[in-house]
């Protein structure tokens, strides 16, 4: 059932004739029948902070902001605006346990009058005249730069295009202004002997490269975009010598360009490629009009993030989340045993390969309506059934995923250009075949406690190092709910393109986003540990168990398929099917047919020797005529006991073209064994060796052919 309905006179209609779903007005949603105004001045500030960042026109008590489209991206950024609003520090929990604007308000009051809650040191600029410290996101990739320099596995590429008249110094002198504006960009790093410290350059001419491709014929154009933008994602950078931005502008035909943009991830993240494409669209608005830049000077810059990261993140606020974190991470698997399709092993440049996920729209609202209903959001949806994927795949019933966060806790932060992500392990427990409902709900619990403790920086975990794999965890999930980089100005449009990374950072990454056609996404896998089908094979997985936890959350985790029903018919129905018909033959007369096709072909070896099928069949012939003399034929059984040999294969031939009928009896087995089955087999003949002979009863020796001596015992 929608949760909100919108009337329009007519439907927006793209050149196409059909639905322009992104012109569609979102429908003003509320969560309660009837609209309650906000009656206290939190509860007014509140609502004021949720309509902007929620983009709704007004907000009352009752309403919810998870089914405003409220998520957890929006939720951290909502703790930062109380606390610049109110000046209260409340954890994320919070706005889960109190999701109405309502609730929250009552949070507030109550933390006010505990005088609970942390209170962060002020974020200032710092002086440039001493040492800049990194950040500990800087730290880290900094130690993975110096075990692997210039791998393009921590390169962000993105490729725009742009549509519409271009003014090619406009453009570059708009990317100039966005680097003088943002110190990060001009930032390169330097070891002293107190530790890696950020140099930053003072602002300088910017290059673009212009390659013309309109040479090339109008079809050929696109593909060879593609493979500079491909190559483009791969070239390394140089941390110490820098630049860490490229631009390079590729020309299409005289309204179609392509801009390739790559920064380096110690000076940038996601977010902030966000914040890049908005400011590069806002300056070239204005320089390509002949104003002055519309944006003013950042009050603050990442470099005194760094240096407030670093005076914060010390002492007893250290401590207690450090101890979190090693509570919830005590004994957990250090490895996640993925069946691979090749052993793992050391490469600096891991070959990565994509495969593609889509949920279909219906069973996306469907997952929307149950994480309204159980006080969760889709992120902890599909974590949960991501990891209940992987627990199939490895057998394991503890499993770490390692995810990302903004780390803009702050709304100063916002605006930034830089590497304010962190990473954190989500464990979850599957053990005791817990209800799909009672999965959701660890997982919730885990990842509240998680974001609750973000601020930690990974490295402070001390993970045990792994040249082979990542430490704590070796598959990501990241669920994008960052804005929009399709931008325009007059006269120009700024589109995203699509570009695949080849370098895998992890054996599995899983990153989806929400569409107005429903969560979408790739799924990245290491190509030097899984083939393509397998990839697509746990793709297709992970959609039946996203069906099954929609449909039937109170189910247990045992009862839910990971087969799609073709698969099923494939395993029980297909792959069963092997009626076949056989010949109306016995297997020595198929054996002599061969032998007149093929006398001199190698039948049987054994340890270095070998017999060709006319050798074997002469010596079975022998041994034929020798039981038959003995009064072998049909109905009488022959026991034939040997040491593992090609005398083995000449005992079974003999006796079934003898028309007997073969008894194997293992000459290993102790005496009274051996006597017992011969004696209640029946078996009326012994073709054994003469080294076993005494093994056996009296009664049959007697009876005995002995196969390396070719005569009777």
């Amino acid at each position: 059932v929608p949760s909100a309905f919108a009337v329009l006179q007519a439907l927006p209609l793209t050149s196409s004739g059909k639905v322009d779903r992104k012109a569609l007005t979102a429908p003003q949603a509320s969560s309660s029948s009837e609209f309650v105004a906000p009656r206290t001045p939190t509860e007014e500030i509140l609502a004021s902070l949720w309509a902007a960042l929620l983009r709704v026109e007004k907000v009352g008590a009752q309403d919810d902001f998870f089914a405003l489209g409220g998520h957890s991206l929006l939720a951290t950024q909502l703790i930062s605006r109380v606390r610049s609003s109110l000046g209260v520090e409340l954890p994320l929990r919070s706005l889960f346990e109190a999701p109405t604007v309502a609730a929250l308000a009552s949070r507030i009051e109550s933390s006010r009058h505990s005088a609970t809650g942390l209170v962060a040191p002020a974020l200032v600029p710092v002086p440039r005249t001493t040492a800049l410290p990194l950040s500990f996101a800087q730290q880290r990739l900094w130690f993975i730069d110096q075990l692997a320099p210039g791998s393009p596995a921590y390169n962000i590429p993105s490729s725009l295009r742009l549509s519409g008249l271009l003014d090619t110094e406009a453009l570059r002198l708009s990317l100039e202004a966005l680097v003088h504006r943002h110190e990060t960009l001009r930032t390169t790093f330097r070891e002293e002997p107190s530790g890696p410290v950020q140099v930053i350059s003072p602002p300088t001419a910017l290059r673009m490269d212009v390659i013309d491709l309109r040479s090339l014929p109008p079809e050929q154009r696109q593909a060879e975009a593609q493979r500079l933008a491909e190559a483009e994602a791969l070239r390394a950078f140089n941390l110490t010598t820098g630049p860490l931005l490229r631009a390079s502008l590729l020309v299409l035909d005289e309204q179609e360009h392509v801009l390739l943009l790559n920064v380096h991830h110690i000076v940038s993240d996601g977010w902030s490629m966000g914040v890049m494409v908005r400011e590069v669209a806002q300056f070239y608005g204005a320089f390509v009009s002949g104003l002055p830049s519309p944006l003013p000077p950042l009050p603050l810059q990442y470099a005194d993030f760094a240096a407030w990261q670093r005076q914060w993140l010390q002492g007893a606020e250290l401590e207690e989340q450090l101890t979190w974190w090693r509570h919830q991470l005590e004994g957990a698997p250090q490895e996640l045993e993925l069946p691979t399709d090749r052993p793992r092993t050391h490469r600096t440049m891991p070959r990565g390969g994509h495969v593609p996920v889509v949920l279909p729209r219906e069973l996306s609202e469907a997952l929307d309506a149950l994480c309204l209903r159980e006080g969760l959001t889709p992120f902890m949806f599909l974590l949960a059934a991501f990891q209940l994927l992987l627990s199939r795949y490895s057998g394991q019933d503890d499993i770490s995923v390692g995810t990302s966060v903004a780390g803009r806790n702050r709304a100063e932060l916002e605006g930034l250009v830089g590497f304010f992500l962190n990473t954190l392990v989500l464990r979850t427990r599957l053990d005791g075949d817990p209800t799909g409902r009672e999965l959701l709900a660890r997982v919730r619990d885990t990842a509240l406690g998680a974001f609750t403790h973000q601020h930690i920086p990974f490295e402070q975990l001390q993970p045990m190092r792994d040249l082979r794999q990542a430490p704590l965890f070796q598959v990501m999930f990241m669920l994008q709910n960052l804005p929009s980089t399709e931008l325009s100005v007059p006269g120009l449009s700024f589109r995203p393109m699509s570009t695949q990374g080849r370098v895998a950072k992890f054996d599995l990454t899983l990153v989806l986003s929400r569409t107005a056609d429903g969560f979408q996404g790739g799924l990245e896998y290491a190509a030097d540990l899984f083939d393509a089908s397998t990839a697509e094979r746990m793709a297709r997985h992970l959609l039946v168990l996203v069906e099954a936890l929609v449909s039937a959350p109170e189910r247990r985790l045992s009862n839910l398929t990971l087969l799609a029903e073709d698969e099923r018919r494939q395993l029980l129905v297909d792959w069963n099917a092997t009626r076949a018909g056989f010949p109306e033959a016995c297997i020595h007369s198929l054996f002599e047919a061969q032998v007149r096709h093929e006398p001199d072909a190698l039948a049987a070896s054994f340890e270095g020797n070998g017999l060709t099928y006319g050798q074997l069949d002469a010596k079975a012939n022998q041994l034929a005529h020798a039981l038959r003399r003995r009064g072998v034929g049909p109905e009488v059984r022959v026991a034939l006991s040997v040491e593992r040999s090609l005398d083995v294969v000449v005992g079974l031939l003999g006796i079934l073209k003898a028309g007997g009928a073969w008894v194997p009896v293992d000459p290993l087995l102790p005496r009274e064994r051996l006597a017992f089955m011969l004696e209640d087999s029946g078996a009326e003949a012994l073709v054994t060796q003469s080294p076993l002979l005494e093994r056996f009863p009296e009664a049959h020796r007697a009876r005995a052919l002995c196969l390396d001596t070719e005569k009777d015992a």
